[in-house]
């Protein structure tokens, strides 16, 4: 028997009124301590995501429905993304740095220092279409034994940065963050919306020309963690209750309650509009919606 339950979504704007999909939100799996960081493959049609506290990052084979280790100790693995050539990007929280699996299996350390001092605990990442890597780097995973191991923070604040894959240029692109979180792109990438989770707010910036962000006001206010924005411009938020949508006016458009507190989200599937969920109780899930995920993963 499938493990599901009613999909309710909640529409606060009749923005939201076009926005529907699957009569239930299917459970794909359960068992970890905390899920995190879900990105989806559409070559191999399958899914990786985190088990933070296991130390191990998982994989869901869309064709078959199975589940199985994609690696274990993986740094405490935290945010997922893919690359434009197909390739895994991690952040390693626990090992305080960011990484890229080869098509081979082999992992290349892109980012572990800046300024000659280790990273705090990178968090979330996405790469743009020119390649470039934008990443957070709070402390959640130095504080602490559950999410990987205490230790002093040598660069002393959190900040999002920006690598260059050619050069290996590492800057920080913003440096105002009390722990900076999820983060995402606008549909045509002239924005950038980054969560800050202590504030319990998420902020837009513009993109500049030379690759930096300009600007920063507060986009929507709430406890967020991972963000997605789909192909109408539209953000979703994983949040304490579930996922909230919002309009680019930063108007709370709707919501999808869940019985966990969401931790990330990602389009994915054949058309991009499966939805998949991470949530703080361990599970993975999924709905498919009339709506598809903006660019790519």
């Amino acid at each position: 028997m499938i493990d599901r339950f009613k999909a309710e979504f909640e529409v606060l704007d009749d923005r939201f009124s076009v926005y529907s999909g699957d009569e239930y939100v299917e459970v794909l799996h359960r068992g970890s301590r905390k899920t995190e960081g879900p990105a989806y493959f559409p070559a191999g049609r399958y899914l990786v995501w985190s088990d933070i506290p296991n130390d191990r990052l998982l994989r869901w084979d869309e064709t078959t429905g199975t589940v199985g280790v994609f690696r274990h100790s993986s740094g405490h693995a935290n945010g997922n993304t893919v690359d434009r050539e197909g390739r895994l990007v991690t952040c390693e929280q626990g090992a305080r740095r960011v990484t890229r699996t080869e098509h081979d299996g082999s992992v290349t350390v892109l980012a572990e220092t800046y300024d000659g001092k280790r990273l705090n605990s990178p968090n979330d990442v996405v790469v743009r279409s020119d390649g470039s890597i934008w990443f957070t780097d709070p402390r959640y995973g130095i504080s602490d034994h559950y999410e990987g191991s205490p230790a002093e923070s040598e660069i002393g604040a959190d900040h999002v940065y920006r690598l260059d894959p050619g050069t290996g240029d590492l800057r920080i692109v913003a440096d105002d963050f009390v722990r900076p979180n999820g983060l995402a792109f606008s549909a045509d990438e002239r924005r950038l919306y980054v969560v800050d989770t202590r504030r319990r707010l998420m902020r837009v910036f513009e993109v500049t020309a030379e690759g930096g962000l300009s600007g920063g006001e507060v986009f929507a206010g709430a406890w967020f963690d991972g963000i997605r924005v789909d192909s109408h411009d539209r953000v979703w938020a994983a949040a304490l209750d579930g996922l909230h949508c919002y309009d680019p006016d930063g108007t709370l458009i709707g919501r999808l309650p869940l019985p966990e507190s969401a931790s990330n989200l990602t389009f994915g599937g054949l058309r991009r509009n499966n939805l998949f969920i991470t949530n703080s109780g361990g599970d993975l899930y999924s709905i498919r919606i009339t709506v598809a995920g903006a660019g790519r993963p």
